[in-house]
C-alpha cells in the first residue's frame, strides 16, 4: 500500500520558517482555508497553522548547538485520531495513506487532538473545525500544475532542501533511500502509531580549516554537490536559485 510522507533533514534545516509561511499561504487559499489569525500584529498573536518549527538549544558551552525541529501531522499508519472521532470526520485514505479531515462532518469536539500524542492538530477558532496538515492533497494530484510543482508547498519552499516527499513504502523512492542510507527515524515510536514522516538525524560536521566550509561529514564522505543533488531529485528549483 502506498504511504506518502515527508522526510526532514535536521542537518540542513535553518529555521527560516519558509515552510510555515508557504503552508499557511497555500492552505488558506486552498480547500482547507481560510485559516484564522487573531491579533497577528499584537503582543499576543494566535492563529491556525498546519506546520510549525520549534527551535531549542542543546548541550552546554562551548559545545552548545541550536536545533530547528519542524513538526506537522505525521500521517501515522495507525493514527489514534481516527477511531476516536464520533462523526467519522477524521479518516485515513487508502490510496495514499494520508490522514485527513472532512470539514463537513467535523463538529469541533477536539477528541482527535486529545488523542494525538504529537500535538499536530489545531482547532480553527473562527470556523470551530479541526485542521491539520494534508500534505497538500489538493496540490500533489493537480494536473493543472507542472509535474515538478506537484509536491507539498513546504517542500517546494525550503531553501536548503531539508524536506523530501514521496512514498516510504517504495524502496526505490527518494524518501526510502534517505531513511535507509542515513538512519531516518520516527518521532516517539513508543506510542505505536507508526508515524509515516521521518527525520534524518543530525551529524557531526568537521570544517576544512577555514571554519566556513563543512564539505565533509564525520564519516569523511564528500557532501553532494548541487548538481548531484539535482540529479537525485533531492534539490528543487527554488533551492537552486538561492545557491548559485
Amino acid at each position: 500500500m502506498t504511504q506518502m510522507a515527508l522526510v526532514i533533514d535536521l542537518n540542513v534545516c535553518v529555521g527560516c520558517h519558509a515552510c510555515v509561511t508557504s503552508c499557511k499561504e497555500w492552505n488558506t487559499s486552498g480547500e482547507a482555508g481560510s485559516l484564522a489569525d487573531h491579533r497577528p500584529y499584537d503582543a499576543d498573536p494566535s492563529g491556525t497553522f498546519f506546520n510549525r518549527v520549534q527551535t531549542f538549544e542543546a548541550g552546554e558551552f562551548p559545545l552548545a548547538d541550536t536545533i530547528h525541529f519542524p513538526k506537522s501531522c505525521l500521517h501515522c499508519e495507525d493514527p489514534p485520531c481516527v477511531p476516536v472521532c464520533p462523526t467519522g470526520a477524521s479518516y485515513k485514505r487508502k490510496e495514499d495513506g494520508l490522514v485527513l479531515v472532512d470539514y463537513d462532518r467535523c463538529i469541533g469536539c477536539k477528541y482527535c487532538s486529545w488523542a494525538c500524542p504529537y500535538g499536530a492538530r489545531e482547532i480553527d477558532e473562527e470556523r470551530k473545525e479541526m485542521t491539520k496538515c494534508t500534505l497538500c492533497a489538493d496540490r500533489i494530484y493537480n494536473e493543472a500544475l507542472p509535474e515538478r510543482d506537484r509536491k507539498p508547498a513546504c517542500v517546494l519552499a525550503c531553501p536548503t532542501s531539508a524536506r523530501l516527499f514521496g512514498d516510504i513504502h517504495d524502496p526505490e523512492s527518494v524518501v526510502s533511500k534517505a531513511i535507509r542510507e542515513r538512519g531516518g527515524y520516527q518521532l516517539m515510536p513508543e506510542w505505536g502509531t507508526r508515524p509515516s514522516n521521518h527525520y534524518l538525524p543530525r551529524q557531526k560536521v568537521t570544517s576544512c580549516g577555514s571554519g566556513a566550509c563543512s564539505c565533509k561529514t564525520s564519516d569523511g564522505d564528500e557532501a553532494a554537490s548541487v548538481e548531484t543533488q539535482a540529479e537525485r531529485g533531492e534539490l528543487h528549483l527554488a533551492s537552486i536559485a538561492t545557491r548559485v
